[in-house]
């Protein structure tokens, strides 16, 4: 079918062994529109797989009825609906011991937002707050809107892509707000610019939707034209921390990731998250964590069967 994350008769992106599978965004032909929209069950039984697996696209999912849990990463969040929830690009997800989930997805890819540039700055605040239960009025608004966006997908008359575009931008304003206190203006102009461009770098992720950014603050100001003391300022007065302490914590939940959802040795997940040296790749993370990735991996240890070995076609 069209617009849905791969089915399981569907070849997902290759993945590197050992590692879970990567779903892409199938698109919608002839346009070729990298968005999609729709109930659980008309998505596909992928919009609640139950193993952990990466997409290299954002997915909304408004939660109307269920019962288990939704884990990502290494956070678990109690279904106890209405929800309102927003998975990234390359982050890790599973639903766990589900049963009655129902409700509707929504999923687009960064290029999507290229009318919006604004959104990608949504995108980074809701993902501070990536699970919300929903009031009555706020519940019945986001179906509202999700609704809306259904029926323009479902007709594809001409400029429907626009009017994706604008209603989607409606509702991430809508879902920004939710539960958040007002967020003080940012300083206008470049430096806040700069930031914005430093949270998407560091977050960005490759073609099998693995963790993909920068590994020093250099190379980061390098890519964005700027030096490094400048990018420190612009960072710490758009976003209140240093560029180092969120690469290091971009870098650090990579390898959490991978730890506790793959095979991989840790010197392999040392290599993985850009570590040459797999002694001090054990000395950051402990240093980051607390704990060995020996231990970590031990507590944190979520692997399946159906993923250790080469998953194949997914």
């Amino acid at each position: 079918m069209r617009g849905t994350t791969a089915s399981p008769d569907t070849p997902c992106a290759a993945s590197r062994r050992g590692e879970p599978p990567v779903h892409r965004l199938e698109l919608r032909l002839p346009d070729d529109v990298p968005f999609a929209v729709g109930t659980f069950d008309t998505i596909g039984p992928m919009s609640r797989a139950a193993f952990p697996h990466r997409h290299t696209f954002y997915e909304i999912v408004h939660v109307t009825h269920g019962a288990g849990a939704h884990v990502v990463d290494m956070e678990r969040w109690e279904l106890r609906p209405p929800h309102l929830g927003l998975i990234l690009p390359g982050q890790l997800h599973h639903w766990e011991d589900v049963h009655g989930l129902d409700g509707s997805v929504v999923l687009f890819t960064p290029e999507f937002l290229l009318d919006h540039p604004g959104d990608q700055d949504l995108l980074r605040r809701i993902a501070a707050r990536p699970w919300l239960r929903l009031d009555p009025a706020a519940h019945r608004r986001t179906a509202l809107l999700i609704a809306e966006l259904g029926e323009e997908y479902g007709h594809g008359d001409a400029g429907f892509a626009t009017v994706l575009r604008s209603l989607l931008h409606v509702l991430l304003v809508r879902t920004a707000r939710l539960g958040a206190p007002p967020e003080p203006p940012a300083p206008s102009g470049r430096p806040a610019s700069v930031a914005d461009a430093f949270a998407r770098l560091i977050a960005r992720t490759d073609a099998d939707g693995a963790a993909a950014g920068p590994r020093s603050v250099r190379e980061c100001a390098e890519r964005l034209g700027v030096t490094p003391g400048y990018l420190a300022e612009a960072v710490r007065a758009a976003l209140g921390r240093t560029p180092a302490g969120l690469l290091r914590e971009a870098r650090t939940r990579e390898a959490q990731r991978l730890l506790a959802h793959t095979s991989l040795s840790v010197r392999q997940v040392a290599s993985r998250t850009g570590f040459d040296d797999p002694a001090y790749f054990c000395r950051f993370f402990r240093r980051e964590t607390g704990m060995s990735p020996g231990d970590f991996r031990k507590h944190h240890d979520h692997r399946l069967a159906s993923i250790e070995a080469d998953p194949g076609p997914a």
